[in-house]
């Protein structure tokens, strides 16, 4: 029986067998001795995407009252979720997101001003949930946005790449759809990550959206 550690771009956290290229968490939300969810979906602000083996270390899977081992099908879906790179186990990919961040935030002309992790969580534990723990998204139009942010379309959640729009699953990207490009969508991804994209992070993604 799948174990309930998969996460969608809504920020969902699913029963289902395939864990996809990333692994991350929020804090230890999980019973060990039934390896079960609790109630919560978060314990703490630092929501981070992490590498699925680190200096050889697999681990066993919600198995120890240790931080809940959730799992992304790309970089791409767990930032539209809420989380961020880890600054241990993806240093150099944290650094690229903070610097792009900072750029994101202040625009190219004033003085870098680096935020620390926790800064940046506080920000984004505003920007991803609404009162009652609900997903936070907002308007835009589709045009306006940069490639790898994902959005909502007709219920359901989908990746804006190459100018395309991509249905996400599970597995991978569908077929694109054509949607005019002014048309109003629902961001999924938070806006300051959307900011960050915008100016220069560029978002891992699986390798179905190159063949669309």
């Amino acid at each position: 029986m799948p174990l309930q550690n998969r996460v969608t771009p809504f920020g969902e956290i699913v029963a289902i067998e395939q864990r996809g290229l990333f692994m991350g968490n929020r804090g230890i939300i999980h019973d060990p001795a039934t390896r079960t969810l609790l109630a919560r979906r978060w314990t703490n602000k630092a929501w981070i995407i992490c590498v699925c083996e680190f200096r050889g270390v697999r681990r066993k899977v919600m198995s120890r009252r240790s931080w809940t081992e959730l799992f992304f099908l790309d970089e791409a879906t767990a930032l539209a979720a809420g989380h961020r790179p880890c600054a241990e186990c993806r240093r150099s990919r944290y650094e690229e997101f903070r610097a792009a961040w900072d750029v994101g935030q202040r625009g190219r002309d004033a003085a870098r001003r680096f935020l620390s992790a926790e800064e940046i969580d506080r920000v984004l534990h505003d920007e991803r949930l609404e009162a009652g723990g609900v997903k936070r998204a907002y308007v835009a139009v589709l045009s306006s946005l940069p490639d790898g942010a994902m959005v909502e379309q007709d219920g359901n959640p989908h990746l804006l790449w190459k100018g395309k729009l991509l249905p996400w699953s599970f597995s991978g990207y569908g077929p694109s759809l054509d949607v005019p490009p002014t048309s109003q969508v629902a961001v999924l991804t938070p806006r300051s990550i959307v900011l960050a994209i915008r100016a220069g992070f560029v978002p891992q993604v699986h390798e179905s959206a190159g063949r669309r």
